[in-house]
């Protein structure tokens, strides 16, 4: 990756404003709201689901978030993604809490097998449990590393035919075809509710002005990891971190990507 390549892309996004409609998590809605204006993208979050699919086919890309999950939920989810397929809409599809619960991971793998999503993002215990039924998570959280997971992520992209964005401390993209790392990043941003959700965002922006996904998501994850250092390096802690991304998503430059992109 090159920190060219990143800046002509997120210029992009502020130069088109795309807009992301997301179907999320109550916890989230806001903080995934702020970064995805501070980036520069326009966000929508509509789950009713008399209106869920005429929104989708306003926007240039769609976020499913199975944070908080319910019936109803997976109804406009399933009506959205049908849409987004229809009108050729990414779909970026994060898996929150997979091997959790039966159900979390019954729906997720539901998901994946009815409609195919462009990107599938989440942590490594996450992924690993989409192809391993015997693999587990804490709650939303990992319990295993990025790396833990890279055959899993490798065999969930080559199975599916799409982009899969495992995150930790190195986050991996791959395509199974070829993986790219981004090592930016910051031990307090997991101490932050969503930040996972946060990076599922950035990359559904991304993808909406980049038809290359491997190369979208891996340019997200950057931004997202490059801006975390930054944030830190002004924070007393998790809370100012979380305002302070935001600030940095905004003031983002090109010298700061060269500066400090791994």
């Amino acid at each position: 990756m090159k920190a060219e390549t990143i800046w002509q892309n997120l210029e992009k996004v502020r130069k088109k404003a795309p807009l992301v409609h997301n179907i999320t998590n109550y916890v989230v809605m806001n903080s995934t709201a702020n970064a995805l204006l501070a980036i520069g993208a326009s966000p929508v979050m509509a789950h009713a689901i008399e209106e869920v699919s005429d929104m989708t086919k306003l926007a240039q890309a769609l976020v499913i978030n199975i944070g908080t999950l319910s019936e109803k939920w997976i109804e406009a989810m399933n009506i959205a993604m049908k849409a987004a397929k229809e009108k050729g809409i990414p779909i970026i599809f994060d898996p929150v809490g997979a091997g959790a619960t039966n159900y979390r991971t019954k729906t997720s793998l539901e998901i994946i097998h009815n409609f195919q999503p462009e990107i599938i993002r989440g942590n490594a215990s996450e992924i690993r449990a989409l192809i391993n039924s015997d693999a587990k998570t804490k709650g939303v959280d990992s319990i295993h590393n990025s790396d833990f997971a890279l055959t899993s992520a490798q065999e969930m992209a080559e199975k599916n035919d799409c982009v899969v964005v495992v995150s930790g401390e190195v986050d991996i993209i791959t395509n199974y075809q070829r993986t790219l790392y981004v090592k930016n990043g910051h031990h307090w941003l997991p101490k932050i509710t969503g930040s996972g959700c946060t990076s599922t965002a950035l990359v559904a922006a991304f993808c909406a002005v980049n038809s290359n996904f491997l190369q979208a998501a891996a340019n997200a994850m950057s931004v997202m990891g490059v801006s975390g250092e930054i944030a830190a390096k002004i924070s007393q802690g998790p809370a100012s971190l979380q305002m302070n991304l935001i600030d940095t998503f905004f003031d983002l430059t090109k010298a700061k990507i060269q500066e400090y992109l791994r």
